[in-house]
């Protein structure tokens, strides 16, 4: 979510969002058009001219296939951000130890003879 509010200079963000509107507009466009060119192949097929259907079916694959790639370059692009940002902007965060009496009182309300950490973390 921080990458969303902050995914680094400003032409990138304008991408992204420009981007996200034309995936939100074209694909029920995209969807829309294929079916009514399907649509009107069946129709042809039956009524008119094998010509105009095979034409129309070519249409609906020139169709799918521009959605289609224009979908995964722009969704590589933003993943290839995402993936330099994420190797830019690493977030480290300080744990602070508590103090050796409050550490003690712990341990002797619990009746712990030793604290045992499983993870291989490093408290710095």
């Amino acid at each position: 979510l921080q990458w969303l509010r902050n995914p680094g200079p400003h032409h990138e963000k304008r991408t992204l969002f420009g981007d996200m509107v034309c995936f939100l507009f074209i694909t029920p466009l995209a969807t829309i058009s294929g079916w009514l060119c399907l649509r009107g192949a069946v129709d042809h097929l039956h009524f008119s001219s094998r010509l105009e259907a095979v034409g129309l079916i070519a249409l609906t694959v020139a169709l799918f296939t521009i959605y289609l790639f224009w979908t995964l370059v722009s969704f590589r692009y933003h993943c290839r951000l995402y993936s330099e940002w994420r190797r830019t902007h690493q977030q480290v965060i300080l744990l602070v130890p508590k103090s050796a009496n409050l550490l003690s009182n712990h341990q002797s309300l619990l009746g712990l003879k030793s604290l045992k950490r499983n993870s291989k973390e490093t408290i710095v």
